[in-house]
This record gives C-alpha cells, structure tokens and sequence, in this order.
C-alpha cells in the first residue's frame, strides 16, 4: 500500500502545530519542577445547597503527567507517520493536559482552594456567545464570505434585545429582536459584499463602527435621558431540567444553565448536520470552494452565499442577546461585548472552518476567560490582568497564523460575477 502524500501546507500546518503544543508543555513541564505543594480544589461553591468535598491534588506529580501528556502530544502531531485521527486525538488529549495543568497549577499556587464548579460554569457562560459567534462566522466564510462584523452584529443585537425587553417586557421579543438585528447586519454585509462587490475586509470594518455610533447616537439620546425606563432589564434566570439538576457535581453545571446556553449546546450540532448531511450545505459549501463551477451546474451561487451569510448574522444576534438578557442585563455602552466578536473569529481560524473543531476553541477561549476571573481573589504568581490577556494574546496567535497556516475556502474573500 503506497504512503499518502502530504502537501507541503498540510506539513507546516502539522509542524507548526506540533512545535507549539511542545513548547507548550515545555512550559508545564518547568511548572511542575518548580511547584513543590499540593492544591485544594473545591467541587462545589460556598453557596451551593449540598457541599461537595474539597480534595487535594499533589501539585508536582499531576503537574508533571499533564506535562509529559502534552509534550507526547506534540511529538505525536509532529509525526509525519501517524493517521490522521491519531494526530486529532494526540491534540484533544494535549488540551485536556493543559487545562488540568493549569487547574492543579493555580490550586497549588494559592491559600485558597480552586472553584472547580465555579470554573466550569463560567466556562459555559463565557463560551455562550462565542460559540453562538463562531457559527455565524462558520456560515458565513464556508460561503466565501469573509466575515469580520461578528462584533458589529453582537454589538447592535445586545442593544435590540435590552431595548426590546425595556418596552414590552418578554424575553422572547428581545430575542426576536436581537436575531433580527444581526440578521439585519448580515443583510448588510451579505449586500455590500455580493451585489456592489465591496472589499469583505473593508465592508466588516464599516460595519462594526457602524454599530458603535448607532447604539452610542440611540443610547445617548433616548437610554441617557431617563435610565429608569430602559434600564430595567433582568438577566434570564438558570432553568434546570428535572431529574438532572439534582446529579452531584454535574447537575449545577451542565442542567441548571441559562435557556441561551442550551440553545447554544444544540445550535452547533445543527450547524454541522445543515453544512455537512444537507443538500443546501452541499451547495454551501461548493460555493465558497469552486463559485463559478457551481454556477455552470445550475447552483444560485449569489443566493445561497446571500442565505449562508443572513443565518449566520441571525445566530450572532442571538449569541448577542447574551451580553444584556441573556446574562448581563441592560446595555450600558458601547464595550458590552469585549472584542468577543473578533475572539469568535479567531475560534474559526484555529478551528480550521469546521463548526464542531472551531466550536470547541470557542470553549477553550471561555476557559481561559473564566480562568481569570476564577483565580482573581486567589493571589497567583502570575498578575490577574496578564491571565485576562490570554484570550487575546490567543487571538493574535491565531490570526498570525502561529498555528499553521490554515486554508481557508478557496473563494473566502473572493467576489463572484456571473459569467454571462
């Protein structure tokens, strides 16, 4: 049986990946000889209704194994000789070796137990709109629509949602006017980029300071001028499914969530099934690869580019929602959402296009997230403020292509006319 050929892409992609995983556990492996005390790691917080044990994890042995995990792990992504699925599960495994490393490593760097449950739940909280974003910039760039808005369609649907739920009082009208506030805005970018063949890259930029002066010019005329009428917005309450809720450990975490990170949980499954067991993500997908031979076999290359792009917008506006009723309650200016639009985007980049692998960057991105505020209080030796870069620095990462240097859809960013 003859070897398969590796494209010399697929190789820098495979080395680049590779020498950053094990310089990553280069990294852990100093940690663990330097760490020299156990840590104590909470099951559940000093609020819960049943107190789960609290137990204590040698510091330097699990430190050490996460280590040798992840280094393992980087020397099997470098092998040019492994299959394919063993280098995805050599790299599952590395991530999972990282953050228990990391885990273990606050727990034993501080006084204070580490929250376990806390830390897992606001990775769910905190991953809820990036996921939502990454979706969005799924659909979008599988069409060959390169989208950089997804901050600008967080932005204007935070503002509908907390704007709608002022004046009517339900939920599901914000909602409602959150999806189409970003389906608005994918409207747009799907116009400008398909029909006046706009810059994608330039037409994104446009977009998001369009956001920030309309929310801003609305939020100082109108929220500004009487607070109490449009600032009275609760956040969703956690909804916990019978049965479930009451499972040790697991049940606060996993069943008792807010309604939008449920609908996150099934929104990715179902972003995957349309893109890759539907006739339309067939076509999705054909047309940000090969747009003009789709359009010789009969495929509407610009309606369904149109279509991929306004899903993806009207899933940003839900994952938008998040920042005020979904979580945060009423918008209050125009830095709700944190750059999380342009962190999405870089989940999509690291997750090499795919909703399932791009999706679960969006987890870790979370993670490191709710890492940072999980450790706040615990006086690591490492400042709070550089452990809330880390999403960012990730970001910049990616985007530099330090990860490899991905491919994206070979028409992403590309402008299609009909061939007449």
């Amino acid at each position: 049986m003859s070897a398969q050929v590796e494209s010399p892409e697929r190789r820098a992609i495979r080395i680049s990946s590779g020498v950053l995983v094990t310089l990553i556990g280069v990294l852990l492996l100093g940690m663990g000889i330097t760490t020299k005390t156990s840590g104590k790691i909470a099951l559940s917080d000093a609020f819960a209704d049943v107190q789960l044990p609290t137990f204590d994890a040698p510091g330097q042995p699990v430190l050490l194994g996460c280590a040798v995990l992840v280094l393992a792990g980087g020397v099997a992504i470098l092998s040019g000789r492994l299959p394919k699925g063993a280098r995805i599960a050599a790299g599952f495994a590395a991530g999972v070796g990282v953050l228990v490393g990391a885990t273990v490593w606050a727990a034993a760097s501080s006084s204070l137990p580490f929250p376990l449950s806390g830390q897992l739940n606001l990775t769910i909280a905190y991953s809820t709109p990036l996921v939502f974003g990454v979706l969005a910039g799924v659909l979008s760039e599988r069409a060959g629509v390169v989208n950089i808005a997804i901050e600008g369609q967080f932005l204007t649907a935070a503002f509908a949602a907390s704007i709608m739920f002022s004046m009517t009082g339900s939920y599901l009208a914000a909602l409602v006017a959150a999806a189409l506030a970003g389906l608005l805005m994918g409207g747009v970018l799907a116009l400008f980029t398909l029909k006046y063949l706009v810059d994608h890259v330039i037409i994104g930029v446009v977009i998001n300071v369009l956001a920030t002066g309309l929310t801003g010019f609305i939020f100082q005329q109108l929220i500004s001028r009487d607070h109490a009428a449009w600032t009275n917005v609760p956040a969703m309450v956690d909804v916990a499914i019978p049965g479930l809720e009451s499972l040790p450990f697991v049940g606060p975490i996993l069943f008792t969530q807010r309604p939008l990170s449920y609908l996150m949980i099934f929104a990715v499954p179902f972003v995957w099934f349309l893109l890759y067991r539907t006739k339309w993500g067939l076509r999705v997908r054909a047309v940000g690869e090969h747009p003009h031979a789709a359009d010789t076999v009969g495929i509407r290359v610009v309606s369904i580019k149109a279509q991929s792009v306004m899903l993806g917008g009207l899933l940003a506006g839900i994952g938008g929602a998040y920042f005020t009723v979904g979580f945060g309650g009423a918008f209050q200016d125009n830095n709700i959402t944190a750059g999380n639009g342009f962190i999405a985007l870089a989940a999509v980049i690291m997750g090499r296009w795919h909703p399932l692998l791009a999706a679960a960057m969006a987890v870790f991105f979370g993670f490191t997230r709710a890492f940072a505020q999980s450790t706040k209080l615990m006086s690591l030796p490492i400042p709070s403020d550089f452990i809330q870069m880390l999403p960012y620095i990730a970001t910049i990462v990616a985007v530099a292509g330090l990860v490899g240097r991905v491919r994206p859809p070979a028409a992403d960013g590309a402008h299609f006319e009909k061939a007449h």
